[in-house]
């Protein structure tokens, strides 16, 4: 990747964490670039470190050893330029759902924009997932599907330069996961969002990224294999599941876990 094309480095990253029994090596010598505009997925076992990775880019982790860089900027910390949404939604349970995201709002953009300006900011994220009838009802009121749709509502409303997501879809149904991988294919395409997403699941990882980034086994995890996804978009689900070449990507992801990366509980 040429050094023009870079919008997230990641040079020689390294964490460990100090324990009862003394250093543990999560994260060793991890290096990888991102395109603006691109979908990335790291895949790999629990607990190789994808979820470190990913708080790593994030800032919600200070890397031990290497250097993170966004936008050409190191990463000293969290920023509204790097948005979250994990696989719990994280809403606060007595705001509505539009108060929810009308506080990231008001976080990023309440010293520059008025309060008129502030509503149509957080309604257009409602409606970039199609929550806007929703907007006046409670966490508690509305399904988990619509839960993490007001989670990524919240996040894409910051105008964040990247999407980090960690298994956002993990905790849902095979239905509603798969009509929220359909929704975030569109809402990336139409945002040209900078996208890092951590999944267990191969078809997900396949169905969206650019790049499926392999992890190896922990402890001391590093970067396995990555896997080009040329796939063109906009991508259908259903005419996937008989292209040749969708078939050949899954099958080159599921080989690096189950045969080069066999999991420690199977060693």
């Amino acid at each position: 990747m040429d050094k023009a094309g870079k919008f997230i480095e990641i040079q020689h990253a390294e964490m460990s964490f100090s324990t009862r029994n003394g250093i543990f090596p999560a994260l060793k010598d991890i290096d990888l670039s991102v395109r603006k505009g691109e979908f990335v997925t790291l895949i790999g076992h629990s607990g190789c470190g994808k979820s470190t990775l990913l708080n790593l880019v994030a800032g919600l982790l200070d890397a031990t050893g290497g250097t993170l860089i966004c936008a050409n900027r190191e990463i000293a910390g969290p920023s509204p330029e790097r948005a979250v949404v994990f696989q719990n939604h994280s809403l606060l349970p007595w705001l509505s759902c539009y108060e929810n995201v009308y506080l990231a709002v008001e976080r990023v953009f309440g010293t520059t924009e008025d309060k008129a300006e502030l509503k149509q900011r957080t309604m257009a994220a409602l409606a970039l997932v199609g929550l806007s009838h929703a907007a006046q009802k409670r966490p508690h009121e509305v399904s988990g599907g619509m839960k993490q749709r007001v989670g990524i509502a919240r996040a894409l409303s910051m105008e964040p330069k990247v999407l980090l997501m960690d298994e956002p879809f993990g905790a849902l149904d095979a239905l509603t996961r798969a009509h929220l991988q359909d929704e975030l294919m569109k809402i990336v395409g139409k945002t040209g969002s900078t996208a890092v997403m951590v999944t267990h699941d191969v078809d997900e990882a396949v169905l969206l990224s650019d790049r499926i980034v392999m992890m190896t086994n922990g402890p001391a995890a590093t970067i396995g294999d990555i896997v080009q996804v040329r796939l063109p978009r906009p991508r259908d689900r259903v005419a996937l599941a008989l292209d040749p070449l969708y078939i050949e990507y899954r099958t080159s992801v599921l080989e690096f876990p189950y045969h080069r990366q066999a999991h420690p509980a199977a060693a």
